[in-house]
């Protein structure tokens, strides 16, 4: 799977330990910044996973701040990007099922690396249910999209 990935200055290092996880797991990964610990805006990071998610650039993205709260808002400003901000593994799979999410936001205050690492393992993995309820719900949020 190819994945792009972002995070501002207070997760870094998690973003690093995740990109490698995913190599090592076999996938591409795209990473989107940032580089440094220096103060950045996360909202500059986020957007540009958001965008390579909306123009099917990858298969899905992940975003993370420092609460993964902003990254989540950025990233769900982008037509056609559905971000979740996940904190446990349930929720993972769940986001998946119901939400069919194509990107995932993480906390680097609130999710150790281990946590991260199965989370996202979790949404990776996980199909969409295709379950017409699910479907019905996902459809409107397109068409509420539409009146922006």
């Amino acid at each position: 799977m190819k994945i792009s990935i972002g995070c501002d200055h207070s997760a870094l290092d998690l973003k690093n330990d995740i990109i490698s996880h995913l190599k090592k797991n076999g996938h591409e990964v795209i990473d989107r910044g940032t580089y440094s610990y220096d103060s950045c805006d996360y909202t500059d990071y986020g957007y540009q996973v958001a965008k390579d998610v909306q123009s099917k650039n990858v298969d899905r993205g992940i975003v993370i701040c420092f609460t993964g709260i902003g990254m989540s808002i950025i990233a769900n400003k982008v037509k056609g990007v559905r971000c979740a901000l996940v904190s446990n593994k349930d929720a993972a799979v769940l986001t998946r099922e119901h939400n069919d999410t194509n990107c995932l936001a993480l906390s680097a205050k609130y999710t150790g690396k281990v946590l991260a690492f199965e989370i996202i393992d979790e949404w990776l993995k996980t199909e969409f249910s295709n379950n017409e309820r699910h479907k019905r719900r996902i459809d409107k949020i397109s068409k509420y999209e539409e009146e922006f």
